[in-house]
């Protein structure tokens, strides 16, 4: 592979062109004042952190995984835990000022409770914000009981009332009166993980076939080629509500859970069984791939040891992309109610609700906050994609 003179031996200022004059200073240092000494890592990372977008794309990432790690401890109430009195309450806003006896202004953050009002000519209750009604509210307060992980039992919430016997909606309730917010972050947990665990089953497939058909080509390449054709041609969503239909009713959630992650990964491995055959075709004749072989490695060796890392950096952008397929493939599913169903939590299964007529008039929240989870961590994991793919290339202006 040739390079241009002008890329091939970039310096550290046109790198670090866009960083500040501190950050710049480090990287120039660290890299003995020239990128053509340094390794590949290290230009990715170089190259990633002038990408602005990527840079926050991996800090949402980051956070929403932290969140799905920290569910019991963000979440102000249980996932289940019923209000029937408070059913499809509107979200509430938070301020953090009062009146006080002298008239001045008085910080006090906090949430104005509900009234209930009939309307007569429906028949129906409504809530109104009550403002004479003040609900304290803090950080680190005391609440219902969990167990963090399974294992470590507390009743500290990071954020809710700070008398427990108060009831505050953030973000609304449901049609049973459970808390809209506490619901989405254990949704958190369930969405971001699938993604995660699908990808990992749709990266050992696709790396095995997709290696095993570049490396040694000839029938056993057409064989797995035809394979992925074949895979790839099977109309999706059919397919999936017959293998979901096929999940007995009986199993408990986690089951049903990896499952489902099983059915998703089982799809979604041919495009990435593609482009590994053909990186391993290119590779094969290489040469620190014929230095090695004629070195005595084993098949295995040459595999593993020398033509998997070489596409490390490419591997790891495509499967950043693929986590966002997974995330949308359970959301989905679960939406279209032959996926997760209650009482797990997860994104699509919060968006159930929406099918209702009357949740859409009158409780428009149940619909908006899932679906925005859904809009953010998959743009985020594609902008996160990208800037993983453009400096898997560091040499590439």
């Amino acid at each position: 592979m040739s390079l241009e003179p002008d890329k091939a031996f970039m310096s550290a200022a046109d790198l670090t062109a866009d960083l500040p004059p501190e950050e710049e200073t480090q990287f120039v240092a660290s890299a003995g004042a020239s990128a053509a000494v340094a390794g590949q890592w290290t230009l990715m990372l170089w190259k990633f952190r002038r990408q602005k977008v990527a840079m926050a794309s991996l800090f949402i990432v980051l956070l929403l995984y932290l969140v799905a790690i920290l569910a019991e401890f963000l979440a102000p109430y249980g996932v289940d835990m019923t209000r029937p009195q408070y059913t499809y309450a509107p979200p509430q806003g938070i301020s953090l000022f009062v009146t006080g006896a002298d008239g001045g202004w008085q910080f006090l953050p906090h949430a104005s409770g509900y009234k209930i009002v009939v309307d007569q000519e429906a028949m129906r209750r409504t809530f109104e914000v009550d403002p004479d009604k003040i609900i304290p509210i803090g950080l680190f307060v005391t609440g219902e009981t969990y167990k963090l992980w399974g294992l470590f039992e507390s009743n500290l919430h990071f954020i809710g009332p700070t008398n427990p016997a108060d009831t505050v909606y953030f973000l609304g309730s449901d049609r049973i009166g459970r808390d809209v917010l506490s619901r989405l972050i254990y949704g958190t947990r369930i969405s971001m993980s699938i993604g995660l665990v699908g990808v990992v089953i749709s990266l050992a497939l696709g790396v095995f076939l997709g290696g095993i058909s570049g490396y040694y080509g000839g029938a056993l390449d057409t064989a797995i080629q035809r394979l992925v054709e074949v895979v790839s041609a099977m109309p999706t969503i059919p397919l999936w509500m017959g293998l979901a239909a096929a999940i007995p009713l009986a199993w408990p959630p986690a089951l049903v859970y990896f499952t489902v992650t099983a059915i998703v990964s089982l799809l979604g491995w041919t495009s990435l069984a593609r482009e590994v055959r053909g990186r391993f075709f290119a590779l094969r004749e290489e040469d620190f791939v014929t230095a090695a072989r004629l070195d005595g490695s084993s098949e295995m060796r040459l595999i593993f040891r020398h033509m998997l890392p070489s596409i490390t950096s490419h591997l790891l952008a495509m499967v950043t992309l693929a986590v966002p397929a997974m995330i949308i493939a359970e959301t989905s599913l679960s939406f279209l109610g032959i996926g997760l169903k209650p009482p797990v939590v997860s994104w699509g299964v919060l968006l159930q609700d929406a099918q209702n007529l009357r949740a859409i008039a009158n409780a428009p929240w149940l619909l908006f906050w899932p679906a925005l989870a859904v809009m953010v961590s998959v743009l985020s994991f594609n902008f996160l994609g990208d800037g993983l793919r453009d400096a898997a290339d560091p040499y590439d202006n």
